[in-house]
């Protein structure tokens, strides 16, 4: 993760991103499979929560995962270590300034690092350097726009447009989702294809409401009021309200709508 990350580095984001990896293992990742014996880099690994899950499921392929920041990796490395897996290494590595060879990997993983970065585009182009002839990429994001939910709630609404207002703010852009096929294109690479991936919650999927809706989303919300109000975007009782109206939604009757995008190209 970039070192300016929006959402900090507490232990409650720790815990936020296992809770959000794990409830969207099957959706994002029932797809992330590599040829056996592929040499993988996973760019920005954060503390290891997409790595443990993508490790697993191709024990045959090796991975070296790499971040800016030191005490992600150290957390990555406790949890690949409790896992006993074994196909992982990491590495400190900033993805504009890539200590590697050109093609020295087969594949390239990139997963909620790219609306964080002020250019995406120009790290696009690093990772493409490091790709092998033919090798391929897989970029994931999410898009904060395409949250709507039931009941609706303009306080809920203005409190998630705190955290886009915020995001944007510190560079990043937390509605890069849909712009990942020009992103990849734009970088020169071809065959991209992306697929949106849709978080559907409600009462029949208590999993996904809590995993979701409060575990992930909700949240992740939360952990921009002090910088929302702080910032005048938002008063504390439009916050309060906000807050009550996206938990509402995680109720009996409330529903919850997200898509995130899963882009594949190729060098």
């Amino acid at each position: 993760m970039p070192a300016d990350y929006v959402h900090g580095y507490s232990s409650y984001e720790s815990v936020r991103l296992h809770d959000q990896a794990s409830t969207l293992a099957d959706l994002l990742h029932c797809d992330s499979l590599f040829q056996p014996g592929s040499y993988v880099l996973e760019a920005g690994c954060g503390v290891g929560a997409q790595t443990v899950i993508l490790a697993s499921k191709n024990p045959d392929s090796r991975f070296l995962s790499v971040d800016i920041s030191v005490r992600s990796l150290a957390q990555a490395k406790r949890l690949i270590a409790a896992r006993s897996i074994a196909n992982v290494e990491f590495a400190k590595a900033d993805i504009f300034r890539l200590p590697y060879p050109a093609e020295s990997f087969d594949h390239v993983f990139v997963c909620f690092v790219l609306e964080h970065l002020a250019d995406p585009r120009k790290a696009l182009l690093s990772l493409k350097r490091v790709l092998k002839d033919d090798g391929t990429i897989t970029a994931i994001e999410g898009d904060h726009g395409s949250a709507y939910f039931h009941p609706d709630s303009p306080a809920a609404r203005k409190a998630i447009q705190c955290l886009v207002d915020i995001q944007a703010e510190a560079g990043g852009d937390s509605l890069i989702g849909r712009r990942l096929y020009p992103l990849l294109i734009e970088a020169g690479f071809s065959n991209v294809c992306v697929s949106p991936r849709m978080v559907y919650a409600d009462a029949s999927r208590p999993a996904m409401v809590q995993g979701f809706t409060r575990n992930t989303f909700t949240a992740m919300v939360k952990g921009v009021r002090q910088a929302a109000i702080a910032k005048g975007l938002i008063d504390a009782k439009t916050w309060a309200a906000g807050i009550r109206g996206l938990e509402r939604t995680a109720r009996g009757d409330g529903t919850f709508c997200y898509t995130f995008f899963k882009a594949v190209g190729r060098k």
